[in-house]
């Protein structure tokens, strides 16, 4: 996704910077990473209050697979699928990514 795209799913957040990361890219809002784009799919950050949500919608954890065949949970969910064509659902799932990125701060 180029840089345009991204900025553009990210507006009802606000304005973000984009970073080159681990052959993929980080976006962060106010200095907090909020989502990565890795292997070309977005992942929003989500944690122990919101992961159900996005479970409950239909997205998947990030996960790969670690030393020795160990899958290793990552704290980034897909976006679920009907956010992409509607800014205000992709607003709330933004949000939400946010809001997780401030808590693991706290």
């Amino acid at each position: 996704m180029d840089n345009a795209g991204i900025e553009e799913m990210f507006q009802g957040l606000g304005p973000v910077t984009i970073k080159r990361m681990f052959g993929g890219k980080g976006i962060y809002h106010l200095g907090r990473i909020v989502a990565v784009e890795v292997r070309d799919e977005m992942q929003l950050k989500a944690d122990e209050t919101s992961a159900p949500e996005f479970a409950a919608a239909g997205a998947t954890q990030w996960a790969y697979e670690g030393k020795k065949g160990k899958t290793v949970k990552m704290p980034y969910w897909s976006i679920p699928e009907e956010a992409y064509d509607d800014p205000d659902l992709m607003a709330k799932w933004v949000r939400l990514a946010y809001e997780a990125a401030l808590r693991a701060e706290s």
